[in-house]
């Protein structure tokens, strides 16, 4: 039956502020150059208060994901929360001017819109603190099970899985997923996310998950192997397709009994910040337009390509003329 969207994304909606300070900035505040730091609430107001004026622009995994699906040509829908201030509104012009639908109501009660506070110094480092805010409260409530209906794919992002109500929104909007015959998958994120969740992460892909998104280091992290091969071959038997990223050496589809290996497009490097993102917007759309895998695995690596060549972690050239300049 056809869907009203190819792609409908659930993640921690984030807005990204990068400012550039001096070294004496970090001094005064008593920061570790090149870290990353999770804040509360009051640290976060604290620090974008004294922080110079900077460039405010939307992240969050999945949300990345589904903007760059958008760029390549895919019908795409986004839940996340956010609350109902300056970078809530934020977040929601930038989703939607990507041509993601999102309609997820602002909260007007409780945490502010998350935000990840960057600070650039002169050589180029970035330090970050991360406060999730509002993103955390996203629950079984905030799925709509007729919208989860009406996408081909249904993308889960594995950084929200921590708190346990983001847990229940994922398995109840995996069961509305596959209750309908859509297919479901999910992008571990992090091996600290994997370490942390492991047993919860395992029955997620053995109960409910057909495609797999991960770097090496999550995958052999979430089956305790040693080597990147025995996880490839864990990945195969659990689920129907494992999409399996190793930095410049490329990545792995495998399903059934397919394998194909797909080489890292041309690419220079400047940020690699949103590169799996990427990859998982150019394989999902590729998916779900009906290419066979390795042309998925292709369109992954492209659109990953185009991210790492400059600052930030969605796409700034057409994807869409780059796809098709590659034969596409």
């Amino acid at each position: 039956m056809a869907t009203r969207f190819d792609i409908i994304g659930i993640g921690n909606a984030i807005v990204d502020v990068v400012a550039r300070i001096d070294e004496a900035f970090l001094s005064r505040h008593v920061m570790r150059k090149g870290s990353m730091t999770l804040i509360d609430a009051e640290q976060a107001e604290r620090l974008y208060a004294s922080m110079p004026a900077g460039e405010e622009s939307s992240g969050g995994s999945a949300a990345n994901t589904c903007a760059a699906a958008a760029a390549l040509g895919a019908r795409v829908a986004y839940l996340g929360k956010v609350a109902d201030d300056q970078l809530g509104r934020v977040f929601r012009h930038d989703i939607t001017a990507a041509g993601v639908h999102f309609p997820s109501a602002p909260t007007r009660e409780g945490a502010p819109t998350a935000r990840c506070l960057i600070l650039v110094t002169p050589d180029g480092q970035r330090t970050m603190h991360t406060y999730l805010g509002a993103s955390v409260a996203f629950a079984e409530r905030d799925v709509d099970p007729a919208l989860i209906a009406d996408a081909a794919v249904l993308y889960l992002e594995g950084y929200l899985f921590d708190p346990p109500a983001a847990q229940a929104a994922f398995r109840a909007a995996a069961a509305a997923a596959r209750a309908t015959g859509r297919r479901v998958a999910l992008s571990l994120s992090d091996p600290f996310c994997v370490e942390r969740h492991r047993d919860a992460f395992r029955a997620l892909v053995r109960g409910g998950v057909d495609i797999l998104c991960a770097n090496e280091a999550e995958v052999t992290s979430l089956y305790q192997v040693n080597s990147f091969e025995e996880a490839v071959e864990a990945a195969r038997a659990e689920v129907g397709l494992a999409a399996l990223t190793q930095s410049e050496a490329g990545s792995l589809v495998v399903r059934g009994t397919e394998t194909v290996r797909v080489p890292a497009a041309p690419a220079r490097v400047l940020d690699t910040t949103g590169a799996g993102d990427a990859y998982a917007a150019g394989l999902l759309a590729g998916l779900t337009s009906g290419r066979d895998i390795r042309d998925c695995g292709r369109l992954g690596a492209l659109a990953a390509a185009e991210v790492i060549g400059h600052y930030g972690a969605r796409p700034q050239a057409d994807l869409r003329r780059l796809a098709a300049d590659a034969g596409f």
